[in-house]
Order: C-alpha cells, then sequence, then structure tokens
C-alpha cells in the first residue's frame, strides 16, 4: 500500500510538505505541489479517510438523504444515487446514504456524530418537516428539491411547472385540445412531495382554455387499467396524454396498445423522465430529468458552503424537449 512517505520520496519533499498539499493548512508553492500532485496521480495514491478527519477536521464525506420506500422508483432513484457518488468523487469527497425514513432524529445522528461535512436532501416535501432541523445544524445542507420556505437553504431542481407547461405546449401546438395528466401515485400527492405538486399546478395553469383531466395512478398494471378508464370515462375525446409517472409508463403504453389507441395516429404522448427503452417501436417524446445537472449543481453549492462562501440561493433548471415521434398532429 502507497504511504504519504512513498508520496513524499517520490516527489523529493518531505513527509509533512505532503500533508500540508492534501490538507491545505500551509501555503505551498505552485512548483512543490505540482510535484505532489504529480507523484500524488503516479503513486496512486489514497489518504487513509481517519488520518485525513483528523488532519483537516473534515470527514470528506458528503451524507445523501434519499427516500427508500415501495413506493419509490428505484431506477430513477439509483440514477441520482450512482450521480451523486460520482460527483462528488471529482471533489475528492465519498458519500454517505441515509434513508428518509429516519427523518430530523437521523440528521442529528450523524451531523453529532461527525460522520459527514455536508447533506444533501431529496425527496423534498412542500412543508418538510427536516426544514427547521436542517437550519439548526452546525453543517451546511443543500436541498435537491424546493420547499415552500427553504429561507436560507440553498435548493436546486428541474422547474416541475416549466416542464408541465412545455409538456402541454408540445400536445397543443400539434393541434390537441383534450389533453389528459397521469399524474404521480396518489401517496406522492398526499406526502405533498414538492415536485408533484409543482408539477400538477404547472398542468392545470398550461390547460386552462383546454379540456384537461387528470389522474393520480398507482404504478401496477390494475392501477393503471383503471386510470385509464377513468380518464377516458370523464373525457372521451382525450388524443394527448403527459406522464408524469415513470414508474407507470411502461403500463400506460401497453395498456395503450392493448385499447388499440396507437401512437401517435390516434393518441400523442408526452412523458417526464428518462425514455430508458433504446429499441421502442415508436421513440417517446419526453422531458427528461437533468440529473447530472441537478447533482453537479448541488455538489458545487455543497463545497461553496464548506468554504464558507455560500449564499442562499434557489436553481431551477429550464426543462428541455427530447423529440421523439410519439407526438402527432390531430386528425
Amino acid at each position: 500500500m502507497v504511504s504519504i512517505s512513498d508520496v513524499a520520496e517520490d516527489a523529493g519533499v518531505s513527509a509533512s510538505t505532503v500533508s500540508y498539499v492534501l490538507s491545505g493548512k500551509r501555503s505551498i508553492s505552485a512548483d512543490t505541489q505540482r510535484r505532489v500532485e504529480a507523484s500524488i496521480r503516479r503513486l496512486n495514491y489514497h489518504p487513509h479517510a481517519g488520518a485525513r478527519a483528523l488532519a483537516s477536521s473534515r470527514t470528506n464525506v458528503l451524507a445523501l438523504v434519499m427516500p427508500l420506500r415501495t413506493d419509490i422508483h428505484m431506477p430513477a432513484m439509483m440514477r441520482f444515487v450512482t450521480s451523486v457518488v460520482t460527483t462528488a468523487r471529482r471533489h475528492d469527497y465519498d458519500v454517505l446514504l441515509l434513508t428518509s425514513d429516519e427523518g430530523p432524529a437521523g440528521l442529528r445522528r450523524v451531523a453529532n456524530s461527525a460522520m459527514a461535512d455536508a447533506f444533501l436532501v431529496m425527496e423534498v416535501q412542500s412543508d418538510d418537516p427536516r426544514i427547521p432541523v436542517l437550519r439548526e445544524l452546525s453543517r451546511p445542507s443543500v436541498l435537491i428539491g424546493v420547499p415552500d420556505d427553504p429561507g436560507e437553504l440553498p435548493c436546486v431542481d428541474l422547474d416541475f411547472a416549466a416542464a408541465a407547461k412545455r409538456c402541454v405546449a408540445e400536445l397543443a401546438d400539434a393541434g390537441h385540445t383534450d389533453i389528459g395528466l397521469i399524474g404521480s401515485p396518489p401517496v406522492v400527492y398526499e406526502r405533498g412531495t414538492s415536485f408533484a405538486g409543482r408539477f400538477l399546478r404547472g398542468f392545470q395553469e398550461a390547460t386552462r382554455g383546454l379540456n384537461a383531466v387528470m389522474r393520480s395512478c398507482a404504478p401496477d398494471y390494475e392501477a393503471v387499467g383503471r386510470c385509464l378508464d377513468e380518464l377516458f370515462a370523464e373525457n372521451p375525446e382525450v388524443t394527448g396524454l403527459v406522464v408524469h409517472n415513470e414508474a407507470a409508463l411502461g403500463s400506460v403504453l401497453a395498456e395503450l396498445r392493448n385499447r388499440g389507441r396507437h401512437m401517435p395516429d390516434e393518441i400523442s404522448l408526452v412523458a417526464v423522465g428518462q425514455d430508458t427503452a433504446a429499441h421502442r417501436e415508436v421513440p417517446l417524446t419526453t422531458v427528461p430529468l437533468p440529473t447530472e445537472d441537478m447533482v453537479r449543481i448541488a455538489v458545487e453549492l455543497a463545497m461553496r458552503a464548506l468554504q464558507g462562501s455560500s449564499t442562499p440561493e434557489t436553481r431551477l433548471l429550464t426543462p428541455q424537449i427530447s423529440p421523439g415521434k410519439s407526438v402527432a398532429p390531430r386528425r
């Protein structure tokens, strides 16, 4: 195993100089720093986490607070987790996973035990009970999501209200005046999850003057069938669908095929999220979640806060349409 002494010998400096380069506690000349960093890369040296924490009073660990429940769409969640881990490593940070069911007590436990330098908090609710606790902690927090009152906590998220309006505009521009929404599962709205509420409000605003109907839908196949039954019973003329429920998307597409409502001739569809079926017969028009951009900004905000240069801000990313072939002019 490569040691700090090995790095020092390779760079032609003392072990204490290598330590100062790693911790940043003393000013080191640019030439010396370059030599040390080159030796670290050449020898593939990784500082021992415990020693590094003692030397710098930092753990170099970010705590990611993520939901872990049966109603969570895990493929989408794992895209976030993978992106957080990858982005954190670019800043020489590791990631500690916490589950949302630990609530405020879990946040206090990790903060008091000094296991992490900062928190990244996902699945933010409009009136989130964790917000008061996060404001009290001595360690910075960044929300991936936007509550009604973030106060001084920095936030980053997709602009879900604008995303809903972008979906509706894609259908309305193709001449569709009867539009349906397959929304998130009922429990998501019941919890007051911020992104779902903001998307629904955006959809309602965008469809004023149109004939719109909405159904909240659990992701299992039978629930999807019931939702479509109810939606078309309320408005049989629906020719445009917005699907804001990635877990239910596959079942929605299968049910539409079974009912003879083929895309895009009989019905046009825009989905929010990733179209993971690479060889789909009809590629979907989507508003993708900018997972990597959201995570990159969240980690940068956390790094800034750790350096003492953070300012309260909410970053809402502009939604983009990824064109497919699932939207056609209304016949």
